[in-house]
């Protein structure tokens, strides 16, 4: 989690997801643009592993939800074995890697993007101390574009943990729970996604940074509900406070990439499109919306077994793989999920604790499932995203259970359906789309 050390409140609920963003693969529109999201697991991903095994990947992603839980001060029920050896937060935890330009002359910058936190930063020279970067290092003296913010404007007091440095520039510092940390200089700067290109982005130049970083990443870009954040800004330059994207499904061919959207064209409407409300909480970073429950066939699990669901008690992490459900919850889903399923589980050590079977083909395995959210919205869940293939032969459950009272959306149940923020409406809108087709 991204842990803003001025506030408790900015402690928690990192949600982290990868994002490549390649020129040819841009966009533009009047009032919007699109931009290709590329898994860290495909092979035009700089993160790409070729000696992982579809096997390896799907216990990643269940390793990086668990070692997600101790940032959202969560806890994992499961005694996942690949999940336990990891107790320290890594910064290295999301889904999708981010290129896009910075200063003029514009100079790349690869960096991950965090729906969960507000700070967009990048190593800058000159370095304090840095991690190693094997790409060039942003050098913000030799860009006409670049300012820094005084820490007496309004923008600077926008992010909790700021101070004042002896030249009144606006000081930040910044951490994440694995000890990782970036320290500089909030600033403005011009940056440029393929041919579009915004002025005066509010951004870190990061002087000090340290801990767990990737070598080819190049710092984060959060994506999250408060002014600060680059979907924000972007969003109102274009005079739009929205933003989508349309995840593919686990599996789908590397060349078929996932998009996000801004401004305009984030806007999630037509036929089929349901609205949920954002729920208000102490983190003002995330999205959480109410949960009211799953239904198995025809059959609805309802998130509490004693009343209404609570208030946003789940938030939607694109950088989480599974569906994380409290425990009681997540039991009470398992078994009638289960029960509908004629095949005994298949019990396998490389997969822990995990629900899975057997089976040469899906039918029969996959129950129709759906998700019901505040304000009478079904979300039909694809069952690719339900049960997700680790290895030829083998389905496993893409949900696991948790200890506590919130839940975490999950970028399988995403899959196949085109997810909209719109913050001037507080709604988070759902349209099942075939997300390989956009």
């Amino acid at each position: 989690m991204a842990i803003v050390f001025d506030s408790p409140s900015k402690c928690c609920a990192l949600i982290l997801f990868f994002i490549y963003l390649a020129n040819s693969s841009i966009e533009a529109t009047n009032g919007g643009f699109s931009i290709d999201l590329i898994h860290r697991d495909s092979p035009n991903s700089p993160l790409y592993n070729p000696n992982e095994t579809p096997l390896d990947r799907f216990n990643n992603g269940i390793r990086r939800a668990f070692s997600r839980l101790n940032r959202l001060n969560m806890t994992s029920s499961s005694v996942h074995p690949n999940a336990a050896a990891e107790t320290s937060v890594s910064t290295d935890n999301g889904q999708y890697l981010m290129k896009l330009s910075i200063g003029t002359p514009p100079v790349d910058i690869f960096g991950i993007v965090d729906t969960g936190s507000d700070l967009m930063w990048t190593q800058c020279q000159p370095c304090e101390q840095c991690y190693k970067q094997t790409n060039p290092i942003y050098n913000p003296a030799a860009s006409s574009s670049y300012s820094t913010l005084s820490c007496q404007s309004a923008q600077c007091h926008l992010l909790g943990s700021v101070s004042c440095s002896p030249q009144q520039l606006c000081d930040y510092t910044y951490g994440y729970g694995s000890g990782a940390l970036t320290k500089g200089v909030l600033s403005t700067e011009t940056v440029t996604f393929g041919s579009t290109s915004i002025k005066n982005i509010i951004f870190g130049c990061g002087h000090n940074n340290t801990g767990g970083f990737n070598p080819n990443e190049m710092g984060l870009v959060g994506l999250g509900a408060a002014d600060l954040s680059l979907s924000s800004q972007v969003s109102s330059q274009l005079g739009s406070k929205k933003f989508a994207y349309c995840l593919v499904p686990f599996h789908t061919n590397p060349s078929i990439t996932s998009k996000i959207y801004f401004g305009d064209k984030g806007e999630v409407s037509g036929a089929g499109v349901a609205s949920t409300p954002m729920v208000s909480k102490n983190d003002k970073s995330v999205f959480f919306v109410t949960l009211e429950g799953i239904s198995v066939g025809d059959k609805l699990i309802p998130f509490s077994s004693s009343g209404a669901a609570p208030k946003g008690n789940v938030f939607i992490d694109s950088g989480v793989p599974p569906m994380l459900l409290p425990k009681d919850f997540y039991n009470r889903l398992e078994q009638e999920v289960k029960s509908l399923i004629k095949l005994t589980p298949y019990q396998d050590p490389k997969t822990g604790t995990q629900l899975c079977y057997q089976s040469q083909s899906m039918s029969g395995i996959a129950p129709a499932m759906s998700a019901h959210f505040d304000g009478g919205v079904v979300v039909p869940l694809i069952a690719t995203s339900t049960f997700i293939s680790p290895e030829d032969g083998v389905f496993c459950f893409g949900m696991n259970p948790i200890d506590g009272d919130e839940g975490v959306f999950g970028n399988f149940a995403q899959s196949n359906i085109l997810i909209g923020y719109d913050r001037d409406k507080q709604i988070v809108s759902f349209k099942p789309t075939d997300c390989t087709q956009q």
